[in-house]
């Protein structure tokens, strides 16, 4: 798999002159620039989210102009839609009546009961300030830097997130979730790419979620990308 040049919010871009700049980058400095060419896109594809253990298939389209993602479902009619700011997100609920701004204590919330929840949409993470470069592994063949998150608050339902970034193209390869009692609560990887107008964009990510007590996986859900 060469370069991913990555189309979803859950698979980023990053700066690489600053990946160049030093063995081990600064935690802060890789999030800026994530969010920086993450609101750079304009895209318009159609996905799904299916469920592993049950064959269910939920489908979305997924739009997004610069700084505003969009994802939007049918039956029933739904929108969620994020805005990535300078030092923030914001994650809206889009229905007929209007737009509804989604609150913290809503993220545990699974969109359309799928593994996914508002909290994993809204990138809350790439805003976090306690963070560091803790090394770099290989994921999937690619070279990728290792970071460590730690949640500001328990307005999250995550305490950590340890992220693998791919060094020469800048797609989030791999993302694993813990909860407040050290349990490893999700994983997001990415399982393959494919080449759309000539740019590598996301083809599947897999979402695993974990049991509390016996530490197996309980759900598993696929987001995947349709030319």
């Amino acid at each position: 798999m060469r370069r991913l040049i990555p189309t979803l919010p859950l698979a980023f871009v990053l700066n690489a002159g600053l990946l160049g700049a030093a063995p081990f980058p600064e935690a802060k400095d890789v999030l800026a620039s994530v969010r920086l060419q993450q609101a750079a896109h304009e895209i318009d594809l159609q996905g799904q989210l299916r469920e592993s253990e049950s064959g269910r298939v939920v489908p979305f389209r997924l739009t997004q102009t610069g700084p505003v993602i969009r994802y939007t479902f049918s039956k029933p009619d739904e929108a969620l839609q994020l805005r990535l700011g300078d030092n923030d997100s914001r994650l809206e609920e889009v229905t007929s009546e209007g737009v509804e701004k989604i609150k913290p204590a809503q993220f545990d919330r699974k969109v359309r009961g799928t593994s996914v929840t508002y909290e994993d949409l809204a990138l809350k993470f790439l805003y976090w300030q306690t963070g560091r470069v803790t090394g770099e592994n290989t994921i999937r063949t690619r070279n990728c830097w290792k970071l460590e998150m730690k949640a500001p608050s328990r307005q999250s339902q995550y305490s950590n997130v340890w992220m693998w970034v791919d060094k020469e193209g800048g797609a989030l390869m791999k993302m694993e979730a813990y909860d407040w009692n050290a349990k490893l609560a999700k994983r997001f990887e990415v399982e393959t790419a494919q080449k759309i107008d000539g740019h590598w964009f996301l083809k599947q990510m897999r979402i695993e979620e974990f049991s509390p007590t016996t530490g197996k996986v309980q759900s598993r859900t696929y987001l995947e990308i349709k030319k």
